[in-house]
């Protein structure tokens, strides 16, 4: 901004040219001319701040005191607003050198102080770039409210302190005197609502512990809320450092519910223990177990959670997710879809031209097989269908057994394990379903019932843990399919619960030289799966042996490469403590060296947004290599998933995924569109979905399979009519390619999943926590569908089912305080986001009012629409308590 010219309305009339005036001449003619545009209050000012400057360099103190004293209450009364450079700082700029010269000669004297305290006003406007003068005569200057120079200039010095205090590091000289006025303007910040800011100077001088201090009841949540949201693009580990003190503040501020989140998102078992301990409120400690078993975390509660026998019962309940079936059971009466749909009323056959209804002579038992899958998927949880539960009055067995045996050989097993997934969350009624198929004669029928087992259990504890007592003795049957099914199905119900018993049992079947690689790769992933993010060495190392241990032929099978799929969920999202195992994987066989080195770290930063491993990502996939290497594809998919944490990543690596369509190689193109369809999973974004209808028709067939399984991910659970029809779209299309016909059918189950009641996204609670069995789920089948031949529609069609570790019902309950459901009246609408904005900003917009249950779609956010009720939980997501307001009154 120009502070010299005063920008004037009656510009002078054009003067015949003249003679050239000399440069001394010129500028006594510009200066005279400036004078005359100046309004006659702007010429007394100046007049007045010359003399002032005239009377500073008097010989006499009282003349000088006077002088500096009516030159500060000039400075600062104009700068309390600072939309424009103030008029004082405007008219003493040609000044500024001379009062700095005069400066210099001063003797020590509280005037000189004084004078240090205007130039480093001045200093704001005319200091040179990177001089840090106001600064300089800040820190030499009086030790005065800092606030009343205005904001500006507060926020100057704070601008220049970064600078200062990182030159002072590097040189390692004293900062003290910095950080008294990082005090001062912290406080002044927190003060003034500028919470952003204070972090921002804190953060710079690597002293967040200071904001402990300064925050008060007004202005915690907000400064909190900066740190949270910054915290995803912090490196590590301040990041960790900002979630920390987040986690001090609410807990100073008995905001215990987001502090359990921050203990959540930080996976640290001890503050979760300590929020709990934090309060004695049965109703909060039961409010922290909804949201501890939304999340999945293996909690036992004990003595120092709850002191009461029966409050321990009630907690561990909860945690246990026992009654997940039936909130969802109730949200689904509520939106009456209770009645069983079958696939055809998903594929809506009537819809699509003649020739599709051709296809149904084409491979029977290949579409009978997708027909089973698109069942479990719609009917998720309902408890029934109408291929495997249909009514069964006529005889014992009516038709759930025909329907069975319309499947061939492999295909039966999922048919089986179908049941499983009908009668999700529901133990009791589903075991009691699976036990007549466990006696069947059929091995895969068996093999099929022990996954349904696993998958009934499915992120659901029990006390007398039913599918370790059922599936355990299965593990060391002579025939594969069996061993493979309970091996799978215990994988599935235990994911993340860390248990010891099946370390030892699964390890030995690594460790068996007898074991074949098919019981071998399962035995790894469900490992995996189980100690999710565990860090366990005994476990990576067994692992590893069984990786070193492989024949070359062996290594160049498909299932092979799922082994550092095994391996790298050991260490989903712990960052650095990959590094010791990924030196390891440096030694493997060159055939599987860099696959095994590129999935342990994209799954080790999956999730946190780390920018480096990105650029390491996308610099792997740039190389054009030879024939037969393969690790490209888990680099793409690797980029998706350390991207997924947050909007802005999420579309850059959109963005960047498109590049490497244009310009990749094949392997590369064929992991694309999965690595789309996990960024935008459970959330239909128009752009990529459009991406995804294009490369649906690709040339190449692992591309278009790639892209229909895709669609049916982003889809997942939201009934997307516009998806819809392009999958029906497709089956006409395809209708003599079983291939493709089966991946179009799979994605069909997928937009419809739970009859629209379910998501497959692995964020909860805001998109703020990142569920690891969810996340691992995912991996395991994304990488399984790498090679979509020969494992998904080869034999291995059943690992399909790890989805069901991220099937999570996407409602909002609302329940009174003893448990019961309770309807009231919520908003629901696209949320927003309100970080660092100012006053009380509305957190949602384009909302509706409905009474809960209801259900949230991707990127929107509830709150309630009464004020009759208090919920004890700030994000309204899943089972939410409710407490009677003491305060309302009905209005008469």
């Amino acid at each position: 901004m120009a502070a010299d010219q005063n920008p004037s309305s009656s510009a002078a009339p054009e003067q015949p040219p003249q003679k050239p005036l000399s440069s001394k001449d010129a500028k006594k003619k510009k200066d005279e001319k400036k004078d005359d545009d100046l309004s006659e209050e702007d010429l007394e000012l100046k007049q007045k701040l010359e003399l002032y400057v005239e009377r500073v360099q008097d010989t006499d103190p009282g003349v000088q005191k006077l002088a500096l004293e009516s030159m500060r209450q000039e400075i600062r009364s104009a700068t309390s607003s600072m939309t424009s450079v103030p008029k004082p700082l405007k008219f003493l700029r040609p000044h500024y050198g001379t009062l700095k010269n005069f400066y210099e000669q001063m003797p020590d004297s509280d005037l000189k102080k004084l004078l240090a305290d205007i130039l480093s006003v001045l200093a704001l406007t005319m200091s040179l770039e990177g001089e840090r003068e106001s600064l300089k005569f800040r820190l030499v200057g009086s030790d005065g409210d800092i606030g009343s120079w205005g904001h500006e200039y507060v926020r100057n010095l704070a601008g220049e302190i970064a600078q200062e205090f990182q030159k002072r590091q590097y040189e390692d000289m004293p900062i003290d005197a910095l950080m008294e006025l990082v005090q001062q303007i912290v406080a002044f910040h927190m003060k003034h609502n500028a919470e952003p800011e204070a972090v921002d100077l804190l953060m710079e001088v690597e002293d967040l512990d200071l904001l402990v201090e300064h925050v008060d009841n007004s202005n915690f949540k907000r400064a909190c809320l900066y740190l949270t949201s910054s915290a995803s693009y912090l490196p590590s580990p301040d990041d960790v450092l900002a979630l920390d003190i987040a986690y001090t503040i609410y807990i100073k501020f008995d905001y215990l519910a987001s502090a359990l989140r921050i203990a959540l998102h930080l996976d640290n078992t001890q503050y979760v223990k300590q929020v709990y301990a934090s309060t004695d409120d049965i109703l909060l400690k039961k409010q922290f177990s909804y949201i501890i078993a939304r999340h999945g975390l293996p909690l036992e509660i004990d003595e120092e959670i709850a002191a009461d026998e029966n409050d321990r019962e009630a907690l561990q309940d909860i945690v246990n997710n026992t009654r997940l079936s039936e909130g969802y059971l109730a949200l689904a009466r509520d939106i009456e879809v209770m009645e069983p749909k079958s696939p055809d009323d998903i594929y809506k056959v009537h819809l699509i031209d003649g020739r599709a209804s051709a296809s149904s002579s084409l491979d029977s038992a290949r579409q009978n097989l997708a027909a089973t899958f698109v069942n479990a998927f719609v009917n998720a949880g309902f408890g029934q269908d109408k291929l495997m539960t249909a009514p069964a009055e006529s005889s014992s067995g009516g038709s759930s057994g025909s329907w069975l045996f319309k499947n061939k050989e492999h295909g039966k097993a999922s048919a089986a394990a179908s049941l499983g997934m009908i009668h999700l969350w529901d133990v009791d009624s589903g075991l009691s379903q699976i036990d007549k198929y466990l006696h069947s004669t059929d091995n895969h029928v068996v093999a099929g019932a022990l996954l349904g087992v696993g998958i009934v259990n499915c992120g659901i504890k029990n006390d007398c843990d039913p599918a370790l007592a059922l599936l355990i003795d299965f593990l060391d049957r002579e025939d594969t399919t069996i061993r493979i099914g309970a091996i799978l199905g215990l994988g599935i119900a235990y994911a993340g619960t860390h248990k010891d018993e099946l370390k030892v049992r699964l390890s030995n079947i690594l460790g068996d030289p007898k074991t074949t690689l098919e019981v071998l790769v399962f035995a790894a992933i469900s490992l995996g799966l189980v100690f999710v993010g565990s860090c366990n060495e005994e476990i990576a190392q067994s692992i590893i042996f069984a990786l070193m241990e492989r024949s070359d032929t062996e290594l160049g099978d498909a299932l092979t490469r799922l082994l550092p799929v095994a391996l790298g969920l050991l260490y989903l999202g712990k960052q650095d403590s990959v590094e010791a195992t990924a030196e390891v994987s440096k030694t493997f066989n060159e055939k599987i060296q860099k696959y095994c080195d590129v999935t342990l770290m994209s799954l080790a930063y999956a999730g946190t947004g780390n920018v480096l491993k990105v650029q390491k990502l996308l610099g792997i996939c740039s190389h054009h290599l030879e024939k037969g290497e393969t690790h490209q594809g888990p680099a793409v998919l690797g980029i998706a998933l350390i991207a997924m944490a947050e909007e802005l990543g999420m579309e850059m690596a959109v963005r960047s995924l498109e590049r490497l369509l244009q310009y990749g190689e094949q392997n590369i193109r064929r992991a694309v569109p999965l690595a789309l369809g996990v960024l935008c999973i459970s959330n239909p974004k128009v752009t990529v979905m459009d991406t995804l209808s294009r490369l649906s028709h690709d040339a190449d067939s692992e591309v278009s399979m790639a892209a229909i399984i895709a669609l049916g991910l982003i889809g997942a659970g939201t009934n997307n009519a516009r998806i819809a029809g392009m999958l029906r779209n497709l089956s006409s299309y395809y209708y003599k390619e079983a291939g493709h016909l089966f991946c179009v059918r799979i994605a069909q189950g997928l937009v419809h999943l739970g009859k629209g009641l379910l998501t497959l996204s692995p964020y909860h609670s805001d998109r703020f926590l990142l569920c690891p069995m969810a996340l691992a789920g995912l991996v395991t089948v994304l990488h399984a569908c790498l090679d979509m031949k020969s494992i998904i529609l080869g034999k291995y069609h059943y690992m399909l089912y790890a989805l069901v570790l991220a099937m999570q019902p996407r409602m909002l309950m609302t329940v009174d305080e003893d448990l019961k459901p309770l309807s009231v009246p919520v908003r629901v609408g696209q949320a927003v986001d309100v970080v660092g904005q100012a006053g009380r900003p509305k957190t949602i917009t384009g909302f509706q009012t409905h009474s809960t249950p209801v259900l949230l779609a991707a990127g929107e956010r509830a709150e309630l629409a009464t004020e009759k009720y208090i919920p004890l939980s700030p994000v309204l997501e899943g089972y939410v308590i409710l407490k009677e307001n003491p305060e309302y009154h009905e209005d008469n």
